[in-house]
């Protein structure tokens, strides 16, 4: 298994549809057999745009062929108008479990 955190900080007046958007991923995502095994949305409690994404993959190749998917390249995109700043990803952990 691979653990994965993105990051986001978002525009002001956008929060709820980055939480609307992150839920329709997730979905998708499980309803697939992807290697996607959940996701969980946190919010900085100092600063309520600054998100992170705690992702739990079956190992780094489903999440690498996520991450080459059109329909994230889609989300990328449409991230574009909505975020503050770059996002970032940090790989947390990984196992062979």
């Amino acid at each position: 298994m691979i653990n994965v955190g993105l990051y986001y900080k978002v525009k002001e007046g956008h929060e709820k549809d980055f939480e609307d958007k992150f839920n329709g991923v997730v979905d998708l995502l499980k309803s697939k057999d992807l290697g996607f095994i959940d996701g969980k949305l946190y919010k900085e409690v100092k600063c309520p745009r600054e998100y992170m994404i705690y992702t739990v993959w079956k190992n780094k190749k489903f999440f690498e062929d996520f991450m080459k998917m059109e329909a994230y390249k889609n989300t990328v995109d449409y991230g574009k108008t909505i975020l503050d700043s770059v996002p970032r990803h940090k790989i947390f952990g990984e196992s062979t479990d």
